[in-house]
């Protein structure tokens, strides 16, 4: 999960119908053709894919992810700026078409090949090898907090480095001056010594005769203009002003709504469905009938709701509606005892020696820690409007996987996928859920049943009962310490398998670990949630190692750095929360403060949560958070990014926890599925560490940290140690 080496990229320059290309070659060949229509007008001059000269000489660069507040328009366009000595006040951006060419592929590239370091002849054959993986399943999604730190690094920095070079390669024929000599600024060529001064736009086109050079020279830090400051977001104006455009503002003529209701039990097929009380309803325009699932169509939403309240729904009935939320537990129980009794884990890390007998020793220490279901409950609830016409289909959604949703629904009306256009607007919230499909082949398939477009919204109720969960879970620990107090064997054992590999693995000096899961059966369908298996592995390993400290008598952070001696990088954020929080200062009676530390997505976050318990009540004062991601692109949104992983981790901590009782999800709304209320929020302070190490990402990896930091300050507080979320199903004072 990191990023390769700046050999991976070149330029290059190809002209085609009246556009110049210019920027990162993928593979050999013209891949303008096929997207110069779809971004450039006939007096733009188009780069590469990502970026456009207009005539007036602002840049727009084109950026192949979904804002959904997390920034990355705005950084991204950046890290291209900078490179390409672009002017910050001319450049627009726009978010790259639901087209092939603008698979992610330098994500799958940063996933797969790691840290690899291609010789120079292989690189287009390795670039087109992933583009072509790419095409072929349909990759366009933002996720995994890799934006920047793979396509920012691996792609925009690269295009604008190219750019700039060919651009000055052009002036300098055209001048008849040596290349040395021309600078690149705000968007113009600069010669010092006789002060010529033209466009980028006046050298666009003899750029495109050009031979781009292979491996362009990236800045250093100390050349940054724009990297690592904080100029205004690009997308917030329209924002603030409520002129940006969701999924839930899309207005089309002759615009029906639809309210949908899926079978409580996942799974579970529609039998029969009585409409007859509808006929009189003015407003109410028909009843389409999906597999698992009813949904009525009218003039308005609300009218929708309530004609669909009125509809007499059976579903099939299955095994599944006897499981109760006791019984999941239960099962993964059940599923993890009869793995360690056959010895039928999944190994995930092994190092030293673990004895093959069961282990007995005084100095040995057990404890086993459960998570819950938990579900995204974004802002904006699920919705799409399609619209199907003259043989195409055409979808306004909010997704961050829009490629995979136009493969998906042709492939459901039996399309070619070019009869699918996907308009992707700015998402309310993603977290995981928006990566999923299933709205937009809701839409599509209810759209196909009429003439009119239709625009699907989910009621809250609906979002929370059929999400995509992170999944319940049990970890066993053991460990047994050394003669110092220090653990010099360590078995962990879990259920479920997701990603990224390591999430499981602790960054302390153990000689000894063996850390291997199981799987187990679920119905209730899994999907990616912020920062997935990190999630768990956070709270997990944290928990334990600070009973371990405990255990010693030994203060947490002074034992966390003991086992970190050989993690300077670790050391150095884990020194620095204590620092910022006044560690080792007293608290009043009925305080307590509680440290944590965790690497996710290449970056490493520690958080010390302060609060106090006043009857009950949980009174979160204060959270400091230290992160080291090599190199925060845009400060500001990199500090936004941490402070919104610890909200959403707290009302996980605090509150998250969705139910079954007779195979459905229990929870319906806010008022029994509870979100953190902004006067519970605590002040946060962020501190950023540029160790400029490999680039890391933002959006996921302040979030795993501040639950073991949480109930770590609760017990330092109290006394009380909780191994099992959420905190509100305990009884701090009993």
């Amino acid at each position: 999960m990191r990023k390769l080496t700046r050999r991976a990229f070149i330029g290059t320059g190809l002209l085609a119908s009246g556009a110049l290309v210019i920027g990162v070659s993928i593979q050999p060949g013209n891949r303008s053709e096929k997207v110069a229509d779809l971004i450039a007008d006939a007096d733009e001059y188009v780069f590469n894919i990502w970026i456009k000269i207009s005539p007036d000489n602002t840049v727009t660069i084109i950026v192949p992810h979904a804002e959904m507040g997390q920034g990355v328009h705005t950084t991204l366009a950046l890290m291209l700026a900078d490179e390409m000595d672009a002017d910050w006040d001319k450049v627009i951006i726009s978010e790259a078409p639901a087209q092939e060419e603008y698979t992610n592929h330098m994500l799958l590239k940063g996933f797969v090949a790691r840290d690899i370091d291609f010789p120079n002849f292989l690189i287009n054959t390795v670039d087109g090898a992933f583009l072509k993986i790419g095409k072929i399943i349909n990759f366009q999604v933002t996720g995994g907090s890799a934006s920047i730190r793979f396509t920012g690094q691996l792609g925009m920095r690269i295009s604008g480095a190219s750019t700039r070079q060919l651009l000055i390669k052009a002036a300098a024929a055209q001048w008849q001056l040596p290349e040395k000599e021309l600078s690149a600024q705000k968007s113009f060529i600069h010669h010092e010594k006789s002060g010529k001064k033209e466009a980028f736009f006046t050298f666009a086109q003899a750029a495109a005769l050009l031979e781009p050079e292979t491996n362009p020279t990236l800045k250093s830090v100390d050349q940054y203009q724009l990297m690592g400051t904080s100029p205004p977001r690009k997308d917030l104006p329209l924002k603030v002003t409520g002129e940006a455009l969701y999924g839930m503002d899309i207005q089309l003529p002759g615009m029906k709504y639809a309210s949908i209701k899926a079978s409580p039990v996942f799974g579970c097929k529609v039998t029969s469905v009585d409409a007859s009380s509808l006929k009189k309803i003015k407003g109410f325009y028909q009843v389409v009938t999906l597999e698992n699932a009813v949904a009525v169509i009218a003039d308005g939403f609300w009218l929708a709701k309530q004609a669909l309240n009125k509809v007499v729904i059976k579903f099939e009935k299955n095994d599944a509606q006897n499981i109760h939320q006791k019984g999941v537990f239960e099962q993964l129980r059940y599923d993890l005892n009869q793995a360690e009794l056959n010895n039928d884990f999944n190994i995930d890390f092994k190092t030293g020696v673990i004895p093959d007998q069961k282990i007995k020793s005084k100095d040995q220490f057990e404890a086993t820690y459960r998570v819950p279901f938990l579900a995204h409950a974004t802002m904006e609830p699920m919705n799409c409007t399609a619209w199907i016409h003259d043989g195409i289909c055409e979808i306004w959604i909010g997704s961050q996987n829009p490629l995979g949703i136009k493969s998906e629904v042709a492939d459901l009306l039996d399309i070619e996928m070019k009869n699918v256009q996907v308009y992707n607007q700015y998402l309310g919230g993603g977290f995981g859920r928006r990566s999923e499909t299933d709205v937009a082949l809701q839409a599509a398939w209810i759209a196909r049943e009429t003439t009119h477009p239709i625009k699907l919204i989910w009621t809250r109720e609906e979002d929370i009962q059929h999400d995509f969960y992170r999944e319940a879970n049990l970890s066993q620990f053991k460990a047994v310490l050394n003669s110092q107090g220090k653990p010099s064997i360590w078995i962990n054992q879990f259920l479920f398998k997701h990603h990224p590999p390591e999430a499981s693995i602790p960054p302390y000096l153990i000689p000894n670990q063996l850390i291997q899961h199981t799987e187990s059966t679920l119905h209730v369908p899994w999907g990616n949630w912020r920062s997935v298996d990190h999630s768990m592995h956070g709270f997990f390993i944290e928990s334990f190692i600070d009973e371990l400290a405990h255990l010693q008598n030994e203060d947490p952070f002074e034992y966390r750095a003991s086992l970190l001696a050989h993690q300077p990088r670790f050391l150095k954020v884990l020194n620095k929360a204590a620092e910022k929080s006044s560690w080792h200062q007293s608290l009043p009676e009925n305080w307590g403060r509680g440290i944590a530390i965790h690497q996710s997505f290449g970056t490493i976050v520690a958080e010390v949560v302060e609060l106090r318990i006043i009857e009950d009540k949980i009174h979160i004062e204060r959270v400091v958070c230290v992160a080291d991601a090599g190199f925060a692109m845009h400060r500001d949104a990199f500090i936004a990014q941490m402070e919104s992983g610890i909200i959403y981790g707290l009302t996980a901590a605090l509150y998250g926890e969705i139910t079954i009782k007779n195979g459905a999800v229990e929870q319906h709304n806010f008022h029994d599925h509870k979100m953190l209320r902004m006067d519970e929020t605590p002040i946060i302070e962020t501190y950023i560490i540029n160790s400029h190490e490999k680039i890391g990402g933002a959006g996921e990896p302040s979030t795993p940290v501040i639950a073991p930091a949480l109930v770590n300050a609760i017990f330092n507080a109290t006394g009380k140690r909780i191994r099992t979320l959420p905190i509100q199903n305990f009884d701090l004072l009993s």
